[in-house]
């Protein structure tokens, strides 16, 4: 698992240097999260993605798509090769997704804020027809800005519902700088008990902590869960460690080489 989280960031990298554009820095911080979601928690068939009896994920900071895609084709869902068509134009690999155009995606998202929403409409319905499938949703500490957040927070609470487990990829940085900067969002922590949900805090690059949060998640019972992954934005690759700048900028050919060998940890 350790060496397809590496495989995906080298996705994320030459993904986006092809494309030109798109978003590597919060979709590099999401790696360990998306490798134990795809690779060994979620039940999934990529050979059926209609299937009744799967898991639902939704991406919620829908421009870290990058690193989905690369989980989605690494697992099973369409050719690797594909990922080089990276907004590109009639590609299905849409710079934020698009369920129309992708299969294996439950929602086309591109807005912040509305994918919690989603989520617990999912998981109250799963209930509703006495399903115990699970719903992840992955958002962003900046998106925690977001109003339509917290609604949904207190609709998972008020509904008890342990179908639900949220991950926030707490990387401290957005587009325009560091959170508490732009406006402070912790004590995270604080807030989401306050709320009526589980929290488990975990370093997000740690393979082995992300899953056995999961797995306490899992069995949490009577409320939702959140997971606070603690990341770095950009991570394993140096130059783009912690730093803003790349929220949304695609790396050159030369930065590409650079990353990529700064990869070839296997």
């Amino acid at each position: 698992m350790k060496k397809t989280a590496n495989e995906m960031r080298k996705d994320i990298i030459k993904m986006t240097n092809a494309a030109g554009s798109g978003h590597p820095g919060g979709s590099l911080s999401s790696v360990e999260i998306m490798t134990a979601l795809y690779f060994k928690i979620m039940k999934h068939d990529p050979k059926k993605h209609d299937w009744e009896e799967r898991d639902r994920f939704i991406l919620s900071k829908g421009h870290a798509c990058p690193v989905l895609y690369s989980a989605m084709a690494r697992s099973g869902y369409f050719p690797v090769e594909e990922l080089k068509t990276l907004r590109k134009l009639g590609s299905r690999l849409q710079g934020h997704p698009d369920r129309k155009k992708l299969p294996g995606l439950e929602i086309s998202c591109g807005s912040l804020g509305q994918g919690l929403s989603i989520a617990a409409g999912i998981s109250i319905g799963l209930r509703m027809d006495k399903k115990d499938q699970r719903v992840y949703c992955l958002m962003g500490d900046g998106e925690l800005q977001e109003g339509q957040i917290w609604e949904a927070a207190m609709t998972g609470a008020h509904y008890k519902l342990d179908n639900l487990c949220g991950i926030v990829d707490v990387n401290n940085l957005q587009i325009d700088g560091f959170t508490k900067d732009v406006m402070n969002v912790e004590p995270i922590g604080d807030k989401w008990r306050s709320f009526g949900w589980h929290v488990i805090e975990v370093d997000g690059h740690n393979l082995e902590e992300v899953i056995k949060a999961f797995e306490e998640a899992e069995k949490t019972k009577g409320m939702p869960t959140v997971i606070l992954a603690k990341t770095v934005k950009g991570k394993g690759v140096s130059f783009m460690e912690n730093k803003a700048e790349w929220h949304g900028a695609a790396p050159n050919s030369e930065q590409t080489e650079t990353a990529l060998k700064e990869l070839e940890v296997y």
